[in-house]
C-alpha cells in the first residue's frame, strides 16, 4: 500500500516499504473478497431486473383478461365531434343514434359598462347567488380590483370575477355563474343589487306580458300538407279554414276544422329571453260528420204504381228529380269522425313545421293545457299555427302573450356575454333538457358531451375500442421480448446476444455485458422461458371453427414480417408482430382474440384457461413472495452480508497489523539511529589527534 509511512522516523533503511510490501500481502484476502461481494451485488441488480421485468409481464398478462381488459372498451365516434362527443362505459351497447343539439347548456356571464380604473366600491354586504349556492361578502369599501380579488377568493364554486381592461383607463367587469343550467342563474341582493345597477351591469325589468293575439292577427294557416300527403284526409270533408275562428278580448275559438296562423313580431322573435305562453281547451261539440252524411243521401221516392188489365201488369215510369247524382262536395262513402290531439304547431321561416304536443304541458285549474313556447329553442320561428282537425270538438284559446323570462327576476342584464340556458338535444327525434353538458342517463351507459350546436343532425357510433386493445397487445408483447433479452443474457455468453438488442443504451448495453452468463448453469430461468415460449405458442380454441387460436392468429410470432431471411434472433424466442394482420383481426375477431387469452372452459363464471391466463399462472410462482426470484434474492443477500462481515473482518485485522508493523519497525529504527550514533562518538574519540592528551 503505497503512502504508509512512520511518524518520526525517517525512510533511510527502507522501512515504510518493507510495511506496505507486508500489509500489500495482507490485503490479498481483502480484495478477493471486495471481488465475491461485488459478484453478490451485481448478480442481486441482475435478478431484481428480471423478478421486476417478469411481475410487469405478469401484470400486462392480467390486464388482457381481467375484468378491465381492453377487449371491453368501447369508444364513441361522432360525425360532428366539435358539437357533441361521446364516451360510452364497458357496458354501452355496441349502437348507432342520432343526436341533433339545439343548444349548449350555458352560464349567466354579465359585463359591465365602461368604468373607471380608480372606481371604488361602497361599504356594505355584497350577496351573489346562483342557483342553491350563494356567497356574502362583507366589503369594508376599497378599489374595484381588491373587490373583484375578494369575490374570487370567498366565490370558486359560485360565481367568478374577471377585469377586461377595455381602453386606456378604462376597464369593464365580467361577472359569471359557475353552475351551468337555467336554474343556476345569477342573482344580485342586497348592496351587490346596487352595485350591478350602478357600474350599468343590469336594468330594471319592465313589466312583460304582451298580448299577441287579436282578430288583426288571425290569418289562413298553411295548407296542411302532411295530412293530405299521408292521405288522412276524407275525400268530402270540409278544408281547415279560418272562416270560422272568432276572437273576443284576446280569447281564440276555433271550430270543428277551424285552423289558422298567427306572425310573431320579428322583435320577439329575435329575443332568445322570450317565451310565448297560452293554454288550450278543447270542449265537445255536435260533430259535423252527422249532418254531413245525412245530405249525402239522395231522396227516397215512392213506387210510380201501375194497373193490371186482362193479366197484363202495366207500371208507370218512375218520377224524376232535379237533383244531381253528383253533387259537389258531397262524400259517395260516410264519413268518419275525427278526433286528432295535435293542434299546435311551430312555422319557421324556411317553411317547415314542427309539432307541438300541448297535451304534454301543465294542466290548469280549469282542465285547460298550458302551452309554453321557449324563443331559445326555435331561433328561426315565423309563426304559430293551430289546426282543429277534429270533427267533434271546439278549441278555446287564451290570450297568447309573450314573456320575458327574466320578468320573474326583476332585472335583466344589459350586456350579457351569455345567458344561462339549459343543455337541449333532440335523441332520435325526442327533445330533452338538461342543466349540464354532460348527459348520462339518456343512452345507457354512455356519457354524451355537448359542445355546440349542431347544423346538421349527427351520428354517433359506439364501438369496440380496437386501438386500446392494439396498444396493450403492443406492450405485451414488447415486455415479453424484454424478459426474454434478460434470461438469454443471464443464462448465455454470447455477445453477439447484446449487440442484437439495437434498442439499449451505452449504459444498459454495457450493464448487458457485465451480466452475460451470470446464472449459465441456473436451470430455473432456463426452465422460465421454455414454459412462457410454450404457453405463447400453443393453440387456445374456446369454440369449434374459431378462425384465432393462437398468437400467430394475429401476427404475433417469432417470424411475423415473413421475411426468408434468417435471423439468429428469432431462435432466442422474440416475438415480432406483423401490424396489418394485427388490426385485420382486431377489426373481424375482436371477441375470439378476447378468449384465447383467458376464458371460462367449464362454465363456472371463472376464467381458468388462456395464454394470459396461464402466463400469469407460471410466472406467480417466480415472483410471488417466497417464489422462485425472491429466494435467489434473499439467498444472494445472505451472501453479501456474510461477505460484508469477512471484510470488515479483514480490514480489522489488516488494520492492527499495520499499526504492530509500524511499531516494531519505529522500535528498530530507534535502536539502529541509537546504535549509529554510538559507532560515531566512538570514532570521534579514538580519532583525536595525539597532542591534545
Amino acid at each position: 500500500m503505497s503512502g504508509i509511512s512512520i511518524p518520526g522516523v525517517g525512510d533511510k533503511y527502507k522501512t515504510n516499504e518493507l510495511v506496505e510490501a507486508l500489509i500489500n500481502q495482507e490485503k490479498i484476502p481483502l480484495e478477493r473478497e471486495q471481488k465475491t461481494l461485488d459478484g453478490y451485488k451485481v448478480q442481486k441488480d441482475a435478478l431484481r431486473s428480471v423478478n421486476q421485468n417478469m411481475s410487469s409481464l405478469r401484470e400486462n398478462a392480467r390486464n388482457l383478461y381481467s375484468f378491465d381488459n381492453p377487449f371491453n372498451n368501447k369508444m364513441g365516434i361522432s360525425s360532428n365531434e366539435d358539437a357533441i362527443s361521446a364516451d360510452p362505459g364497458r357496458n354501452a351497447s355496441f349502437e348507432s343514434f342520432k343526436i341533433d343539439v339545439l343548444q349548449p347548456a350555458t352560464t349567466d356571464r354579465f359585463l359591465s359598462k365602461e368604468i373607471e380604473t380608480g372606481y371604488r366600491v361602497d361599504s356594505g354586504k355584497y350577496i351573489f347567488k346562483s342557483g342553491d349556492k350563494d356567497v356574502t361578502i362583507n366589503w369594508k369599501g376599497g378599489n374595484l380590483k381588491d373587490f373583484v380579488t375578494a369575490i374570487n377568493k370567498r366565490s370558486k364554486d359560485v360565481i367568478k370575477a374577471t377585469l377586461v381592461g377595455v381602453s386606456p383607463g378604462k376597464q369593464a367587469l365580467l361577472l359569471e355563474s359557475i353552475q351551468t343550467g337555467e336554474a343556476n342563474r345569477l342573482i344580485f341582493e342586497e348592496e351587490a343589487l346596487e352595485f350591478a345597477k350602478a357600474i350599468g351591469m343590469i336594468q330594471k325589468v319592465q313589466p312583460q306580458g304582451v298580448p299577441l293575439s287579436s282578430a288583426n292577427t288571425i290569418k289562413e294557416a298553411p295548407a296542411n300538407t302532411l295530412a293530405i300527403s299521408t292521405g288522412e284526409e276524407q275525400i268530402g270533408m270540409p278544408a281547415l279554414s279560418a272562416e270560422g275562428v272568432t276572437v273576443n278580448d284576446g280569447t281564440i275559438i276555433v271550430p270543428p276544422r277551424g285552423s289558422f296562423s298567427m306572425d310573431i313580431p320579428s322583435d320577439i322573435a329575435s329575443d332568445p329571453n322570450q317565451r310565448i305562453e297560452f293554454s288550450v281547451a278543447q270542449t265537445d261539440v255536435a260533430d259535423i260528420t252527422t249532418a254531413l252524411n245525412e245530405a249525402s243521401q239522395e231522396p227516397v221516392l215512392p213506387g210510380p204504381g201501375g194497373i193490371n188489365f186482362k193479366g197484363i201488369r202495366i207500371d208507370n215510369i218512375q218520377s224524376d228529380t232535379t237533383l244531381s247524382k253528383n253533387t259537389p262536395n258531397i262524400p259517395k262513402t260516410p264519413l268518419t269522425p275525427i278526433s286528432n290531439n295535435q293542434v299546435v304547431s311551430v312555422k319557421m321561416r324556411d317553411g317547415t313545421e314542427i309539432p307541438i304536443d300541448h297535451m304534454a304541458g301543465d294542466t290548469n285549474e280549469d282542465g285547460s293545457k298550458k302551452v309554453s313556447i321557449e324563443i331559445s329553442e326555435y331561433p328561426d320561428i315565423d309563426s304559430i299555427v293551430i289546426r282543429n282537425r277534429n270533427t267533434g270538438k271546439e278549441l278555446t284559446l287564451s290570450t297568447i302573450e309573450s314573456f320575458n323570462k327574466n320578468a320573474d327576476l326583476g332585472f335583466e342584464p344589459i350586456n350579457p356575454a351569455s345567458v344561462a340556458q339549459d343543455a337541449k338535444i333532440k335523441y332520435e327525434g325526442i327533445t330533452i333538457t338538461r342543466p349540464t353538458n354532460d348527459i348520462d342517463d339518456v343512452v345507457p351507459d354512455v356519457t354524451l358531451r355537448v359542445k355546440d350546436k349542431t347544423e346538421r343532425t349527427a351520428t354517433i357510433d359506439i364501438k369496440p375500442d380496437t386501438e386500446a386493445a392494439k396498444e396493450a397487445l403492443i406492450t405485451f408483447v414488447g415486455t415479453y421480448n424484454q424478459l426474454m433479452a434478460e434470461i438469454n443474457v443471464l443464462t448465455q455468453t454470447k455477445e453477439e446476444i447484446v449487440s442484437e438488442l439495437e434498442y439499449l443504451s451505452e449504459e444498459e448495453a454495457d450493464t448487458y455485458k457485465e451480466w452475460l452468463g451470470l446464472f449459465q448453469s441456473d436451470f430455473s430461468l432456463k426452465n422460465g422461458k421454455s414454459a412462457m415460449q410454450t404457453i405463447m405458442s400453443s393453440p387456445y380454441i374456446v369454440e369449434e371453427n374459431s378462425e384465432i387460436s393462437m398468437l400467430s392468429h394475429l401476427g404475433i410470432s417469432t417470424s411475423a414480417d415473413n421475411f426468408s431471411s434468417f435471423s439468429a434472433s428469432r431462435l432466442r424466442g422474440y416475438l415480432e408482430i406483423n401490424e396489418k394482420e394485427l388490426d385485420e383481426a382486431l377489426e373481424n375477431n375482436l371477441i375470439e382474440i378476447k378468449n384465447i387469452f383467458g376464458y371460462d372452459s367449464d362454465g363456472d363464471m371463472v376464467i381458468d384457461s388462456g395464454i394470459a391466463f396461464q402466463l400469469d399462472k407460471r410466472l406467480q410462482s417466480y415472483v410471488q413472495s417466497g417464489g422462485i426470484i425472491p429466494s435467489k434474492i434473499s439467498g444472494i443477500d445472505t451472501r453479501i452480508a456474510s461477505s460484508e462481515t469477512r471484510i470488515e473482518k479483514l480490514e480489522t485485522q489488516i488494520e492492527a497489523k499495520e499499526q504492530e508493523l509500524k511499531r516494531r519497525y519505529s522500535q528498530m529504527e530507534s535502536t539502529l539511529n541509537s546504535l549509529d550514533s554510538q559507532s560515531q562518538s566512538i570514532n570521534n574519540t579514538f580519532n583525536k589527534p595525539s597532542g591534545n592528551r
